[in-house]
């Protein structure tokens, strides 16, 4: 399995990184890595520890020559998210990521590939293991659960690491240095339901939509994708305002930081009603696919007939509060940075929705780089489902990351590149969060830079891994160690 990897150079950089395709860790359950990771320092009598929390630092002298350069630390994080196609039989808790090449892309076999960030962590193992490079001395930061909450970086204490110029390794765009992100936080809505019986005469139908692309919340939200959940109760609005329809289940989306991909519920119509909601619904599918022709082809709206048991539906009133608050809820981009050309600065995700016993659980996420609009569009989320009588919690969030104009690292970073490539990489911002916001409120005054090789589709099945980008990554990386004054 993976072997295909083995051909690939640097040789060192896809050795690691197969071997992390091998071992399973999703975000909250890194047991496996982490001991991974502690094996191999010790296989390379290099210093390791452990925080409090499960974050690991492996430290490595300076090569020769080097000893009075500055301390570099080097970081990414251990967890991946877990998205898999609805078709695709797979595990993430023991089954290893099974890849393929096409077109000078790795991607994965109906699953996330892992390559965020997985490829940097792949990076900083073969710097570690490699005795021919040139660096001073050497701080690699493996963080954990970076992707559904951040837990590692917030778990970080002073004095953990001693370096004060960070390498970020957790971007997915070659060619593109990041100096700043949006901060965010997740709200999760909990709103109770009554059940009542299946009224005579009634037949039930599956609601499905799938094909999506999905993707990244932060890096994908401005590109126009469909969101499962909202398409879902645009049609379910239609059927239940219309033509009575009653609902027995829904379950969309999954991960707060994944564009929902897919979405489907169950619903129950009436004899006299089944014709004409089922041609309505059929013709609105095919409207909602003209509308999203460009940005999702793939789109498929299905309706069917449900063979499986309806014990119960959903109470009429309890119904119109869950689809009328969905619907008002917003999902997209909110703003666009006033000094950034191009830069979204506000957006939230309407992420998941699930039947949990009696209750419907709804997950959201909201950024922004302005902690204003940031705590405006939270409180736009709270206040769509409070009128419902729905609880609603926030987690604590996490802190954006402002741009440094007098960073060293970013000038050497830029000299480095163009040196290497010849030409100037762009130098921006990113919607996403990243945990150079929160290691900065830690460690203040650390000079920090994100970079790394070319993923798309990050956070769904369709990611992938461009091979000549991790070449360049690699290089960049060598020539910014070598450099570091």
């Amino acid at each position: 399995m993976n072997e295909a990897l083995l051909g690939l150079e640097p040789a060192g950089i896809w050795k690691y990184f197969k071997e992390i395709l091998m071992i399973p860790r999703p975000s909250k359950h890194e047991e496996q890595i982490v001991a991974y990771l502690l094996s191999f320092a010790h296989a390379h009598q290099l210093d390791v520890k452990q925080d409090k929390v499960g974050n690991v630092l492996i430290s490595k002298p300076a090569s020769p020559g080097f000893e009075n350069r500055q301390t570099v630390v080097m970081q990414s994080h251990i967890d991946m998210v877990c998205e898999k196609n609805s078709d695709k039989v797979h595990d993430f808790f023991k089954d290893p990521i099974d890849t393929f090449i096409e077109d000078g892309w790795v991607k994965a076999k109906g699953t996330t590939l892992g390559a965020d960030d997985g490829i940097g962590v792949a990076a900083q193992l073969a710097i570690l293991a490699d005795k021919t490079i040139q660096h001073g001395p050497l701080e690699c930061l493996f963080t954990i659960d970076e992707e559904t909450g951040l837990s590692g970086a917030f778990g970080l204490e002073p004095g953990f690491v001693k370096g004060r110029i960070l390498l970020n390794v957790d971007s997915e765009d070659e060619g593109e240095l990041f100096i700043g992100c949006a901060g965010g936080k997740d709200t999760v809505v909990t709103l109770p339901f009554q059940k009542t019986a299946v009224p005579e005469g009634h037949q039930a139908y599956k609601l499905a939509i799938s094909g999506l692309t999905g993707g990244h919340s932060g890096d994908d939200i401005h590109k126009g994708r469909g969101n499962a959940n909202k398409l879902l109760v645009r049609l379910l609005y239609k059927a239940t305002n219309e033509f009575g329809a009653l609902l027995s289940q829904i379950e969309g989306g999954n991960l707060r930081n994944a564009i929902a991909r897919e979405a489907q519920a169950i619903i129950l119509l009436s004899a006299e009603n089944a014709a004409k909601a089922s041609a309505m619904l059929i013709a609105m599918g095919e409207s909602l696919r003209g509308e999203f022709a460009i940005t999702e082809p793939r789109l498929e709206i299905n309706l069917t007939p449900w063979e499986g048991r309806v014990n119960m539906v959903v109470e009429a009133e309890d119904q119109h509060k869950l689809i009328n608050s969905l619907y008002a809820c917003p999902h997209g981009v909110m703003a666009y940075s006033q000094s950034i050309p191009g830069f979204v600065e506000t957006s939230t995700n309407l992420a998941s929705v699930r039947m949990i016993n009696d209750t419907f659980e709804i997950t959201t996420s909201q950024r922004s780089s302005v902690e204003s609009a940031k705590a405006d569009v939270v409180a736009m989320v709270a206040a769509c489902f409070k009128l419902t009588g729905a609880t609603v919690k926030h987690s604590n969030g996490y802190p954006g990351w402002a741009p440094n104009p007098s960073s060293a690292i970013r000038d050497i970073t830029e000299t480095a590149y163009v040196k290497l490539f010849g030409n100037k990489p762009e130098v921006k911002a990113i919607h996403a969060g990243l945990e150079c916001g929160l290691i900065g409120d830690v460690y203040s005054g650390m000079d920090m830079i994100s970079y790394g090789p070319t993923i798309k589709g990050a956070h769904s099945p369709d990611e992938r891994l461009e091979i000549q980008s991790v070449t360049k990554f690699w290089d960049l990386t060598l020539e910014i160690l070598r450099q570091i004054p």
